[in-house]
């Protein structure tokens, strides 16, 4: 039997994250969804969409098949109930379906793109015997808030998965202030100097030669991925993750950068999701509090209108290859598309569709050619390949994205 994590049409709650990248390749915690699963499942595989696939799709037959819903999180107890699955037999949660057992392989492309009711699996000539899953509230996301919601839960959670019986390695810095040195997990390779990293609420987690530089102060839940920097002076406050080779300065709260961004300079940023290749311009701002205090509206383009997120605190969440010109104003609960491009005085719309390039004074579209090239630049810089893969799932996303850009 093969195990596959597979995509529902919740994935389309999270764009334009998931325009670019299976759900499961997301970073919420310290690891990406795909790599807590691995972790316990070494073999498991995922299967995407179009145009993903030639990118991320692993090979895989037509057999007998353990399919997983890739928006949870697994747990002992979920792994446990997953792994009893008889055949032919479905775990839901709350109207959600978790994971489902049958005799051959269903197309993804089926999966995204209507609710997977037992109505629809039956449709396809599977029956099913519900079990239903007990209360798993913060292991499985919904909405596209929850990502930095549950980020502080997930670090605290991944930290004691992934330190378990492994011994961090020393703090060699004299100059280096720790509060709670229990909560403190460092990988090999690490530099630090002259910091603060304050555990007291809550673990940080710094991934092999990342390097803290003077005067930054870290709070915990925090991670650091490989190879990122933080750079002098810079407050990294609690329930945020950095990916791997970022670059961040200033002030960061409750957010997490993808991998391979820069937020090098001053400037705040909270309750934020930013996609990878993205550059923060020096002193970009990101609001994530309204005046009145009222509940952050944001604009879902799979709805294709506003919506309450229910939550008081949403800055900006922003897609793969987007930038910001120095000094930008984001206002509450911006949704930034893909390969979109802002600058200029003022606050820009809170929605900005992909291939934007403009500001507070109006759009033209970055066109996809110019697009490839500075994606091209950008990835090089990190010794990392511009694929015709990569070129497909932009031209895609040129494409679907083509009704928001009404100028």
């Amino acid at each position: 039997m093969q195990i596959i994590l597979f995509e529902d049409y919740k994935i389309w709650n999270f764009l334009p994250f998931t325009y670019t990248r299976p759900f499961s390749t997301l970073r919420v915690g310290i690891d990406t969804i795909l790599e807590k699963w691995k972790f316990y499942i070494p073999e498991i595989k995922l299967v995407t969409r179009n145009p993903l696939s030639e990118k991320y799709n692993n090979i895989y037959s037509e057999i007998e098949t353990l399919f997983i819903n890739s928006r949870f999180v697994p747990t002992e107890n979920l792994l446990n109930q997953i792994h009893s699955l008889e055949k032919n037999s479905i775990l839901t949660f709350q109207e959600e379906i978790i994971a489902f057992r049958c005799e051959e392989s269903i197309i993804q492309d089926e999966l995204i793109h209507r609710p997977l009711t037992q109505e629809f699996l039956s449709q396809l000539k599977i029956q099913f015997n519900e079990e239903e899953f007990g209360d798993q509230n913060y292991l499985y996301f919904s909405k596209i808030t929850d990502l930095f919601q549950k980020n502080g839960y997930l670090i605290s959670w991944d930290f004691k998965r992934l330190t378990e019986h492994i011994k961090s390695y020393e703090l060699q810095d004299p100059f280096t202030k720790v509060y709670n040195p229990e909560n403190l997990f460092i990988e090999e390779g690490v530099e630090i100097r002259s910091a603060i990293l304050n555990a007291s609420k809550g673990p940080i987690f710094i991934d092999k030669y990342a390097e803290i530089q003077e005067n930054s102060v870290i709070m915990g839940p925090c991670a650091i991925g490989e190879h990122a920097i933080v750079n002098i002076g810079a407050k990294i406050r609690g329930e945020t993750t950095i990916g791997p080779y970022c670059k961040v300065g200033g002030e960061i709260s409750n957010s997490i950068l993808l991998g391979y961004s820069n937020k090098g300079h001053d400037g705040f940023l909270g309750n934020s999701y930013i996609g990878e290749w993205c550059n923060l311009g020096a002193d970009t701002n990101t609001s994530n509090l309204k005046n009145n205090y009222s509940n952050v509206k944001i604009y879902s383009e799979y709805l294709e209108k506003f919506i309450d997120t229910e939550t008081q605190f949403c800055g900006t969440l922003m897609g793969d290859h987007s930038k910001t010109g120095i000094n930008t104003m984001l206002n509450t609960g911006s949704i930034v598309g893909v390969c979109s491009n802002i600058f200029g005085g003022n606050f820009p719309p809170k929605h900005i569709p992909s291939f934007a390039w403009g500001g507070s004074d109006g759009f033209e579209t970055f066109q996809l050619e110019k697009a490839y090239q500075v994606a091209e630049k950008m990835m090089k810089r990190r010794n990392v390949p511009f694929t015709e893969a990569d070129k497909n799932i932009l031209a895609h996303v040129f494409q679907e994205t083509l009704k928001f850009r009404k100028w």
